[in-house]
């Protein structure tokens, strides 16, 4: 992230040189870096603990998915996936012969920020509408398919169709949701709209379900990683070492979320001030501190900030500050393109 003067010919060294005193808060030396992951090994193991996961920032859900594919999985399934402002459905035909996974459909819809932050039956009554406007686009409304659900937020798993909401991340705050079932708010809202039904509910972390499709065609994945929206992992553990569930035999996948990594306040250490000012302006202050250092929904305020902070002190724009003032002016995806 340090300016290079062999770059950047036509800028002052003095300029340069203040630009990377601003910068050196987000250069982490080789010593950091293993110190915090052995602060987040550290969490991990009190995550799986008996006693001590209530406690754990990185909760280490179980997913109650016992085993990878071997690659003779087959038939016909719908899958939804949401986690950030955009969910898909997709209508999905597995064929084990030739080991190959196609999506003979698909559909995007948006989430507007007045449903991220509305009631939760609004949130699902969207998503149900959305899913019986698909299958008709399909020519599927009379049929009743499993469907494999992946719902992206924290979530403590009873059964494979059956789990129930920790709290929201990513900028969700839906009413009536956090301590309830989606799976049955789901289905809920498919009877309130009517016209369709769907078959059993596989619900899985959006983690959980890219482990499980690269699994598909490579039986030797048993890691799943999401560097997007926000950040999360899931991997294979034994039994044995996840005191939390009864019986030692066999293995199951661990939905980390490890988003929720300094929570506790481990982090402080290495948090900049606008990583403090991204999380106090949050819709959950305090909560997955990790995601919103590194997740592509707050990078761009991140960078706004830090700008922002820049123009203020006359050393970038001349001083000016106008583009820079309104939140979520400068989009993550800039980063990219100016990188490019």
């Amino acid at each position: 992230m340090a300016a290079n003067n062999q770059q950047t010919p036509n800028i002052p060294k003095a300029v340069l040189t203040k630009v990377e005193s601003y910068l050196q808060p987000f250069i982490l030396s080789q010593g950091k870096l293993r110190e915090v992951s052995k602060r987040l090994e550290k969490d991990l193991v009190r995550g799986l603990g008996r006693h001590s996961h209530h406690r754990a920032p990185v909760k280490m859900l179980p997913s109650f998915v016992r085993a990878t594919p071997d690659g003779t999985e087959k038939g016909d399934f719908l899958a939804l996936d949401l986690g950030g402002t955009n969910f898909r459905v997709l209508y999905i035909r597995v064929m084990d012969e030739q080991n190959k996974v196609v999506t003979t459909g698909s559909k995007i819809c948006a989430i507007s920020a007045d449903i991220m932050v509305g009631s939760g039956e609004q949130l699902f009554d969207h998503i149900a509408a959305c899913l019986g406007e698909f299958l008709e686009s399909q020519n599927l409304k009379g049929e009743v398919l499993p469907l494999g659900f992946t719902f992206s937020f924290p979530c403590e798993q009873k059964e494979i169709g059956k789990s129930v909401l920790i709290r929201w991340t990513k900028g969700f705050k839906c009413d009536g949701v956090e301590g309830h079932d989606v799976v049955q708010l789901l289905r809920d809202a498919i009877h309130r709209r009517g016209g369709y039904d769907i078959g059993p509910v596989a619900m899985v972390n959006d983690t959980v379900g890219t482990m499980m499709s690269c699994g598909y065609r490579d039986q030797s994945c048993e890691i799943g990683m999401i560097i997007g929206t926000g950040t999360n992992a899931c991997y294979m553990e034994e039994m044995r070492n996840v005191k939390r569930v009864e019986g030692e035999d066999g293995r199951i996948c661990i939905n980390t979320e490890w988003g929720g990594f300094g929570d506790d306040g481990s982090l402080q250490d290495i948090q900049t001030e606008f990583d403090v000012e991204v999380d106090k302006m949050s819709v959950n202050p305090g909560v997955h501190i990790f995601e919103k250092m590194i997740g592509g929904m707050y990078l761009g305020e991140i960078v706004r900030l830090l700008l922002l902070k820049m123009a203020e002190d006359d050393v970038l724009f001349g001083g000016s500050q106008s583009m820079l003032q309104k939140p979520g002016a400068f989009e993550t995806r800039f980063i990219s393109e100016i990188e490019q």
